[in-house]
């Protein structure tokens, strides 16, 4: 075509139409202008199509890592929740001297309360890359963006919370490393020394008069409050938090 144009201009200048040539050469400008613009609107288009792309496959990665960080803090909580429900039962015993539990349910309710950390970690590998890569604007909702800042916020806060109910934890069971207490008695009854391959003892030590004791008492009570307040303070909006990421991420993911 342009060719086809310079063939036009050359004849014109040899008929010294010098307007028309003029016309002529304004149309020429035009026409590479317009081919430039269609070259950039391509390549802006590709660009776009390949940006796309790629968010789709961090939103994609997304979803899978907080669908894995959420069954993991269901279980948690469900953990955390017996933890400090077996917890409550004990104090119970302690305000109900007239019904005392035996050894055996004594030794389980000790176990259940006391032998499992609770320690949250969730799958952050794919948004602390993102977020350390500079990859984190390449998601277009500012909303989930956002989200997700917060989220590695949270996940700060909850860690500091998770060392005091350790802390607490570490209360009581301090007691248990002084005479008089047995940690080998609740591993004998409730089957962990069998688990650990450990002998298990034709006779226990007792542990039941820790029901009267007041500092007993007084750690378990706090370590009582400091879990539930991990779980209704921190936990649960983490959750709200999660399912409010989740469906923005949904949202996104195009079928």
């Amino acid at each position: 075509m342009l060719k086809f144009f310079r063939k036009i201009r050359k004849g014109l200048v040899e008929e010294r139409k010098i307007s028309n040539y003029i016309l002529y050469a304004i149309g020429e400008i035009v026409l590479v202008v317009i081919g430039i613009l269609i070259a950039l609107a391509i390549d802006n288009a590709n660009e776009q199509h390949i940006k796309r792309e790629k968010e789709q496959v961090y939103l994609v990665g997304l979803k899978k890592e907080f669908e894995t960080s959420q069954t993991k803090l269901k279980n948690l909580i469900a953990v955390n929740k017996k933890s400090y429900e077996d917890s409550k039962k004990i104090i119970g015993f302690m305000q109900d001297q007239e019904n005392l539990p035996n050894e055996e349910e004594l030794s389980n309710l000790l176990y259940n309360a006391l032998a499992f950390d609770i320690s949250y970690n969730p799958n952050n590998s794919l948004l602390e890359e993102m977020i350390n890569s500079g990859s984190l604007k390449d998601l277009s909702n500012p909303n989930l963006r956002v989200l997700l800042t917060n989220w590695i916020s949270n996940i700060e806060d909850i860690t500091k919370q998770e060392a005091m109910l350790d802390h607490e934890r570490d209360q009581i069971i301090t007691m248990f490393r002084r005479n008089g207490n047995s940690i080998k008695t609740i591993y004998d009854l409730t089957g962990v020394s069998g688990d650990l391959g450990l002998p298990v003892g034709k006779e226990q030590l007792s542990n039941l008069h820790l029901l009267q004791s007041t500092e007993f008492e007084n750690n378990l009570l706090m370590f009582i409050l400091t879990s539930i307040t991990t779980e209704t303070l921190h936990y649960t909006p983490l959750m709200q938090s999660m399912n409010e990421i989740l469906a923005t991420i949904n949202g996104e993911i195009k079928e």
